[in-house]
């Protein structure tokens, strides 16, 4: 167990509320998805009420394997608020209890590679019939149809493929792939927004179930906007500009006296004058070539050399302090450790220190958004594989000497050792 006096100074201490109720409240999700975009997708239902298990196989989610210092990190953030049913899908019989649990559900969420859940006799066509009103949210790679559906899709592919890590970057060096897992998590928020789409749309007088088809490179695509439109127009691709903007100038990033770094952005014609006043450049405002947003553009490496010039005889405390009494867009570039001790990020509890068995105080996030009226809440840890098991196991009909047999034959796993029949 880590030492809770190694642990940076800052964050409350919160408890989990396990008697809270979200607007959620009442539906249930199975989560048959591995990794990222599936379990982003049920954490956020699942932040706001919804009652979510994490169905796994005997060897569980291969999020678990994630870990830092022994401790399976993002296990621990994305599977808050589920439960965990361990089930050997491989076993008929195991099959036998997926088909029980799916009439009780609302929303299904699988990950597999296009098709495997067909050949695991779970298609659409079978989950509908029995459950009609069932939204069920396929995540892949690529899509369930189109020449790319049987490929593998991981998000490094689809960041690749999908235009991002070509203008992400500087243009004297190779393309750059984000340090997190970009696709994954836009594909999970976006699918939790389609799940609750079609579960209104489910929940009409005559209203039905459907399939919501959700790859990893749709949603990125989108997100990148209209480079495709741009592209018709000018006949140009984006080139990579590092942190400088193809749309607005100045932005970007600067190095302060202290080797420290800040972030500052000009995006409206009023900001931008206000940064040149702020640097003590006035003159710069009547320079023709600074005159307007479209001028900056074209002498953007004149700018950013007066803007870095004020900027480096500064400390960056003393910059930020000095451009927030302007009222300038600028911040300070911060590492995870200066985020865990700002004040803001403490008030607001956008982290907050949660117990835990390993690490004794686990930072978790907040429930992402915040709702006045109905908000989310975090309610349970992640759950260790199989801890509800035999609680599932009971709701579906089974008695005690039922899942004694199941659990010491293997098709479900249980947190705790196995029941033998003559013990139930």
């Amino acid at each position: 167990m880590t030492d809770a006096s190694s642990l940076k100074p800052g964050l409350r201490q919160r408890d989990y509320q396990p008697d809270a109720v979200g607007p959620l409240d009442g539906v249930r999700v199975l989560d048959l998805s591995r990794l990222f975009a599936g379990n982003v997708l049920t954490q956020i239902l699942g932040d706001f009420g919804a009652e979510v298990i994490k169905v796994e196989p005997p060897a569980g989610d291969t999020l678990r394997g994630w870990k830092t210092e022994g401790v399976s990190t993002h296990w621990k953030i994305y599977a808050r608020n589920k439960k965990s049913l361990g089930l050997d899908l491989r076993n008929p019989r195991a099959g036998e209890i997926f088909r029980k649990l799916v009439p009780t559900a609302h929303i299904l969420v699988e990950s597999f590679r296009p098709g495997v859940l067909e050949k695991m006799g779970l298609s659409p066509e079978v989950l509908h019939a029995l459950n009609p009103r069932l939204v069920i949210v396929r995540v892949s790679g690529w899509g369930q149809g189109g020449p790319y559906r049987k490929r593998p899709g991981f998000g490094t592919v689809i960041e690749g493929m999908s235009g991002f890590a070509a203008i992400n970057g500087f243009e004297d060096r190779e393309p750059v792939l984000p340090p997190m897992y970009l696709a994954d998590g836009v594909a999970g928020t976006y699918g939790a927004s389609a799940a609750l789409l079609a579960l209104r749309e489910a929940e009409r007088p005559d209203g039905k179930g459907q399939v919501i088809d959700l790859p990893l490179y749709d949603p990125l695509f989108a997100l990148l906007g209209p480079q495709a439109a741009n592209y018709r127009l000018s006949g140009k691709t984006r080139r990579r500009e590092g942190s400088r903007s193809s749309n607005s100038a100045p932005r970007n990033v600067y190095r302060c006296r202290d080797g420290k770094y800040v972030s500052l952005s000009g995006s409206t014609q009023s900001m931008a004058m206000r940064i040149l006043q702020a640097i003590g450049r006035a003159d710069l405002a009547a320079d023709p070539r600074f005159a307007a947003n479209a001028d900056r553009l074209k002498h953007v490496e004149e700018l950013d050399a007066a803007i870095g010039d004020f900027i480096g005889r500064h400390d960056q405390a003393a910059l930020v302090a000095l451009m927030e009494e302007a009222e300038v867009t600028v911040g300070p570039i911060y590492d995870v450790s200066q985020i865990m001790e700002d004040p803001h990020v403490v008030e607001r509890e956008i982290l907050a220190d949660y117990p835990d068995a390993e690490i004794e105080h686990l930072p978790m996030h907040h429930v992402v958004p915040r709702l006045s009226g109905t908000p989310g809440s975090i309610r349970l840890p992640a759950p260790v594989l199989g801890q509800h098991s035999r609680d599932i196991l009971e709701q579906l009909g089974f008695d005690e000497a039922e899942a004694a047999r199941l659990i010491s034959e293997g098709v479900v796993i249980d947190a705790a050792l196995p029941l033998t029949e003559d013990a139930a």
